[in-house]
């Protein structure tokens, strides 16, 4: 896609009140590229993540030198040393950090960096690294090993009532990729599972 249509796609994502807009920048697999990420940070008002498979402190300084405001890090692709080292750098830069789990044992992980100096949002993603597969009960499954953290339900959510039922099992964020992508509305459709999540939590 090119920048403009980026562009106006993260306009309508702002409006609906996205709380942060997600930019792959992953090539082979996603056909993802940092210069997507460069075009969408360059709108005003909404926070920028960088969605990649980062494995190093360097990528997220090339964030960060993008625009990003924050990055995702998988925590079952990385060892103990090199996640603190990507916190610490993001942290240092004030950037944020959505750390993906798939299992109880990376959310156990995940929660160790909790009381780090920056800010953590504990992410659960439905999705099989591998096979791209969606594993519908896995946010639930999970929610009573969720730490006591800004948690986000990742993959899977397509309508008001998902974001409802997720934030009824206990997560205050969603990430919502192919259901925005695909929306014809995706500015009422922010607006509808901010307004259901919400509902839910009242």
């Amino acid at each position: 896609k090119g920048a403009s249509h980026l562009i106006s796609r993260a306009g309508a994502y702002a409006a609906g009140g996205a709380a942060a807009i997600s930019v792959l920048t992953e090539p082979s697999r996603f056909d993802g590229e940092l210069a997507h990420l460069e075009q969408v940070a360059a709108v005003p008002g909404t926070p920028v993540m960088r969605k990649d498979f980062l494995v190093d402190p360097v990528q997220v300084l090339e964030a960060r030198a993008a625009g990003a405001s924050g990055v995702l890090l998988i925590t079952t692709m990385l060892d103990d040393r090199t996640l603190r080292a990507m916190l610490d750098c993001a942290f240092e830069h004030g950037m944020f950090v959505l750390l993906e789990s798939f299992d109880k044992d990376d959310l156990r992980r995940s929660a160790r960096y909790l009381d780090l100096d920056g800010q953590l949002l504990i992410g659960v993603n439905t999705r099989n690294l591998r096979t791209l597969e969606v594993d519908a009960d896995r946010l639930q499954r999970l929610s009573s090993h969720l730490p006591d953290a800004v948690c986000v339900a990742e993959s899977g959510l397509r309508e008001p009532d998902d974001a409802a039922r997720v934030a009824g099992w206990g997560y205050t964020m969603a990430l919502v990729g192919t259901a925005l992508m695909r929306s014809d509305d995706p500015t009422a459709l922010v607006a509808a599972m901010r307004e259901a999540g919400a509902a839910a939590c009242s």
